[in-house]
């Protein structure tokens, strides 16, 4: 990653909004993505850590923008201790050396956290999963696959995909019978990425693409699209408000989000603390209870009523035909594949 100039930090810095709080060792600044996920995070891991003692949690928000972490360790004015991060973010975040490596031991045996959720610099917090939803109120018979989406003799109608590279060539490609374990083989070639244009090419008229994950439900909810991909909380949001939406498993893609301590933190020792803390199985399985994502922990998950199980990601019988995003492949090719996508929508 090319380092910018001292001059561009300070005005990046410039612009961040900072939560007040008393600079005290016994404070920790956690910033999330906000939203419903950061009300379950206050129930679940914020309020719960201040309760035991170990410190007050000061709890901000932002978007994921790298940038604004990067201002912060280039200038040596780091006002965040631990931060949420996506797959890629993370890698791309521990390469420049905008996180803290982390001792693994800090969360104990690594055996009973699903792979993919423990590294060098950060601790998944939860996973979450991009699906096939419908209504069935709308289909008297629902697709059971990607490539009954693609059928549209079958299924007539609009069908919803997010408006972008990532997701949509994996599910192209399911949709061509590329085996899920093979997925980013396959797509790491110029003729996998050829196949899954081309297959994309075969339903382009019948797309309606979604770039705000509320879209989907609303879509399927009103009947404008007959099926959609989207992400497994919303639908399973729009169940519990009384939409009769079904989300179809096999064939989805599940992504951890992490946490990781910002290079520079004066409060090492307590995020740490805190990081061990969230991973704990009581914590993870309030979090759980608190919104459909799924906990990182097995022991966490069998202590979940069954009904709460089945809305899942990290469920047994949901993680059994789904496939994990490979961040490497699209820390490697995202910014190429995103270029040709929106070239190719733009036709």
């Amino acid at each position: 990653m090319r380092t910018r100039n001292v001059s561009l930090s300070l005005a990046l810095l410039s612009a961040i909004s900072f939560p007040a709080f008393s600079a005290a060792s016994s404070s920790l600044t956690v910033i999330s993505f906000g939203g419903a996920t950061k009300a379950a995070q206050q129930k679940a891991y914020f309020q719960p850590f201040e309760q035991s003692g170990a410190g007050r949690v000061v709890a901000g928000e932002y978007n994921g923008e790298l940038s604004k972490i990067k201002a912060m360790v280039d200038v040596g004015h780091v006002s965040w201790d631990v931060v949420e991060v996506e797959s890629p973010e993370l890698i791309r975040g521990c390469e420049s050396g905008l996180f803290e490596k982390l001792d693994a031991n800090i969360i104990g045996a690594q055996s009973g956290y699903l792979p993919g959720t423990v590294s060098e610099c950060g601790v998944a917090s939860y996973v979450w999963s991009m699906v096939l939803a419908y209504n069935p109120k709308k289909l008297a018979t629902g697709p059971a696959s990607w490539a009954d989406f693609w059928d549209t003799q079958r299924f007539p109608g609009k069908r919803g995909l997010r408006k972008g590279a990532k997701y949509t060539l994996e599910f192209a490609l399911l949709a061509d019978g590329v085996k899920r374990e093979d997925l980013y083989r396959v797509l790491a070639t110029p003729e996998g990425v050829e196949r899954a244009f081309k297959k994309l090419d075969q339903i382009k008229s019948s797309i309606q693409w979604w770039e705000a994950g509320a879209q989907p439900a609303q879509w399927l909810v009103a009947g404008d699209v007959v099926m959609s991909a989207a992400y497994n909380g919303r639908i399973a949001s729009a169940q519990q408000e009384g939409s009769s939406l079904n989300i179809v498993w096999p064939g989805s893609l599940y992504d951890p989000d992490h946490w990781a301590i910002v290079r520079g933190s004066k409060n090492k020792a307590l995020a740490e603390d805190f990081i061990r803390f969230a991973s704990q199985a009581d914590a993870q399985k309030t979090f759980s209870t608190q919104i459909p994502y799924g906990p990182i922990r097995q022991d966490a998950l069998a202590q979940l009523p069954q009904e709460v199980q089945q809305q899942l990601p990290t469920a047994p019988a949901n993680l059994a035909q789904a496939q994990l995003v490979d961040a490497e492949f699209w820390v490697d090719h995202g910014e190429e594949l995103e270029e040709r996508f929106n070239a190719w929508a733009a036709r």
